[in-house]
């Protein structure tokens, strides 16, 4: 996908994969923080029309504590975002931040294996879907 980001193309509607994905996140301990509807803002904002999509706001409390003691400023680079998007040909897409891509810009040894557990995590989120 990308250097900052993995993900795929499922076989639901946007409705259902925002919810599929909000419980397989609670099976690996991720609770959703936050949820933006990008195209409702737009929309209010701007008054452009796009395709579903939302970024939920995924923290899983154990490693944000880990990871905060390890780098205070890593703050800035939490919670994990997971999108939740219709692409142009009306498929649903499910893309989920990179921890090890995200938490290497620490350049903390310390950080190196709460951002692997919490990948490991987040793949196991996306092979549910």
């Amino acid at each position: 996908m990308s250097k900052y980001a993995f993900g795929k193309t499922v076989a639901l509607s946007f409705e259902q994969a925002t919810e599929a994905v909000t419980q397989a996140l609670a099976k690996e301990g991720f609770g959703v923080l936050t949820e933006i509807d990008v195209a409702a803002t737009l929309k209010k904002k701007l008054g452009i029309e796009r395709a579903p999509y939302k970024i939920l706001g995924a923290c899983n409390p154990q490693f944000a504590a880990k990871a905060l003691e390890a780098e205070p400023q890593i703050g800035a680079l939490l919670p994990c975002n997971v999108v939740v998007r219709q692409a142009a040909d009306g498929k649903t897409v499910v893309e989920f931040m990179d921890p090890d891509a995200v938490l290497g810009l620490v350049g903390r040894p310390e950080i190196a294996p709460i951002a692997a557990e919490v990948r490991a995590r987040l793949q196991r989120v996306l092979q549910a879907l």
